[in-house]
């Protein structure tokens, strides 16, 4: 049985609640919920925080005895070197999600340090860049 975690970063915890036009009026624990009875034939795990540090523990904790890593920095994609090299460092392939169109936003959003480092990004198609991440990583 493969055995994936979805890393959150920053004010992921508030999806559903904040700027729903971008991001939805689903909460993270609801979508998690139904993709855990999507893919009853993975285990599945998630972590968030709003601290790039314990991203940077969780990705060093994980990253070498799972099978993927599906990983949504928010806008510590933009800024943090060290999570970039977090992601280089690992053995676990990483995909980078988005759940906007990055490109489509801020200047400064178009920059990632986690992408050179990742199997591949998906961005843009909302709360399915998770459900497209996860079918990347089945065989």
């Amino acid at each position: 049985m493969k055995k994936l975690m979805i890393i959150n970063g920053p004010n992921i915890n508030l999806l559903g609640k904040r700027e729903t036009h971008i991001y939805g009026d689903v909460s993270f624990t609801d979508f998690f919920e139904s993709i855990e009875k999507q893919y009853p034939s993975l285990i599945l795990e998630h972590f968030q925080s709003n601290i790039e540090g314990e991203l940077i523990d969780k990705l060093q904790e994980v990253g070498y005895n799972y099978d993927g890593i599906i990983l949504n920095a928010a806008a510590y994609t933009h800024t943090s070197v060290g999570i970039g090299d977090a992601v280089k460092a690992i053995q676990t392939p990483v995909v980078e999600v988005h759940i906007s169109n990055t490109f489509s936003r801020e200047a400064f959003r178009h920059q990632s340090y986690i992408s050179a480092h990742a199997k591949g990004v998906i961005l843009g198609f909302g709360l399915q860049s998770y459900k497209l991440a996860i079918e990347s990583f089945m065989d």
